[in-house]
């Protein structure tokens, strides 16, 4: 029996019974409030089944659904709460775990990628899964060295999985756009499509991950596990102890919060600029809280762990400097040459005539964590920023219609408005610009052409 429903028909019925199961809800709802029951309980109760349904067949898919899943998880601090509550715990679950792979699979694709004297490479292998992913699982084990390692496998047939379940979520990616308000679900569709070759491809991970490893060592705020094996579609790193994100989210002390926030913007600037690269898969799942053998030390001894390196933007000379450029110059209110800098570079298109004050005025609340000393992220300001743009009245919503995306800026976006969201997911206190200052060309009061720090 296969380990991933990768058949084309099955898949397919599975997925296209989401927006089916959606409408059959509504009417169900419909029917039990012409019966006389409180509109209020029928609401929640359909938006449980809801999540229930929606998760559950995205995990058990794996592949594209399920990795579609983890990139719309991030964005939970943008729904309203009466919305949020229900689905807030089964995007959690999915950011950390998914139905495993059977053993005897599991045993077979390392006999087939590592050869049939694979336990040789190893003094200890657990079975279980340690944890799961869209496209492959991590099993703990100890290497022959006698070193911890994490030994991600990934599901046979996954590439075929992942191309199939995202062309079909394409095709009702309006039915999901309500998930999100103010957010396009099929761009971010498209894009997640368009890594499909790279995330596959355990050996561009495995080089990823060895340059941050690398430029990391020893660093005080990041770890990052080195390589220690990689073959066709299995990749063997050194285990990382910490405590999962999504942990820190549910149940972490305030210092855990605003350490990890902190940190993950840390890396957010400073990754790029150092590697040349930029973690693009910035979920809960992929973070630990690292606090090595003093749990209840001082925060500022704490590290961030960062996994998975599958998905990457090459930004050879880090950020775009016409970023920071763009985001100092409207810190300091000047409209026209901001709209003459985003004109420039393509956000917006020729023909297309804005009123620079305007522009302005839709950034300014954007940024508004860049604006001050430290800024708390919440859901009720993210909540806020997604509404003042989702709502078709609003003067934001219209401009928003009428700027564009560059694609040379399109992973950047996600990246950043995905970590924003898990900033919001956990309510951290953040000195944001601080680390724009430090890190992101152009964006330091005292430069506009800022050179990329060493």
């Amino acid at each position: 029996m296969s380990d991933l429903p990768r058949k084309a028909v099955t898949r397919t019925v599975k997925l296209a019974a989401l927006p089916l199961g959606f409408a059959g809800r509504t009417a169900l709802g419909l029917g039990k409030r012409i019966g006389g029951r409180p509109a209020e309980l029928i609401a929640a109760e359909l938006q449980q089944r809801t999540a229930e349904q929606l998760f559950s067949t995205l995990g058990q898919l794996k592949g594209g659904a399920m990795k579609f899943g983890q990139a719309l998880s991030v964005f939970e601090s943008a729904l309203p709460e009466q919305i949020a509550g229900p689905y807030r715990a089964a995007l959690t679950k999915l950011q950390e775990a998914a139905p495993p792979m059977p053993v005897a699979s599991v045993h077979a694709a390392l006999a087939e990628r590592l050869g049939k004297d694979w336990r040789d490479l190893f003094e200890e292998f657990d079975d279980r899964p340690a944890a799961a992913a869209s496209i492959g699982q991590v099993h703990r084990a100890v290497w022959h060295d006698g070193r911890a390692v994490a030994v991600k496998v990934q599901y046979p047939g996954a590439g075929e999985a992942l191309l199939a379940d995202l062309t079909q979520l394409g095709r009702f990616a309006k039915l999901l756009g309500p998930l999100v308000p103010g957010m396009d679900i099929k761009p971010l569709i498209a894009e997640l499509r368009d890594r499909v070759s790279e995330e596959l491809d355990y050996e561009l991970e495995a080089r990823a991950q060895s340059a941050h490893a690398q430029e990391f060592a020893g660093d005080p705020d990041v770890v990052v596990p080195g390589v220690v094996h990689q073959s066709d579609q299995v990749l063997v790193t050194e285990w990382l102890e910490g405590v999962p994100l999504s942990e820190v989210i549910a149940n972490g002390t305030r210092e855990q919060r605003d350490r990890a926030g902190q940190l993950m913007a840390r890396f957010l600037f400073s990754g790029a600029a150092r590697t040349g690269l930029l973690h693009a898969d910035p979920h809960p799942g992929n973070f630990r809280l690292v606090t090595g053998d003093a749990p209840d030390g001082p925060p500022e001894k704490w590290r961030l762990g960062v996994l998975d390196f599958g998905t990457v933007d090459r930004l050879p000379r880090g950020l775009p400097v016409e970023i920071g450029t763009a985001l100092r110059m409207t810190l300091d209110g000047q409209a026209g040459t901001v709209h003459d800098l985003l004109r420039a570079e393509g956000f917006v298109k020729p023909g297309i005539e804005l009123d620079p004050e305007a522009v302005l005025d839709y950034l300014l609340p954007i940024i508004e964590p860049a604006q001050v000393a430290e800024f708390t992220f919440t859901r009720d300001w993210l909540r806020a920023q997604a509404a003042r743009i989702a709502d078709p009245r609003s003067p934001a919503y219209q401009l928003a219609r009428q700027l564009n995306l560059p694609p040379a800026y399109l992973l950047i976006h996600r990246v950043t408005m995905s970590t924003i969201g898990v900033l919001c997911q956990l309510g951290a206190t953040v000195r944001l610009r601080e680390e724009m200052e430090a890190w992101v060309p152009g964006f330091a009061a005292d430069s506009r052409t800022q050179d990329t720090p060493a």
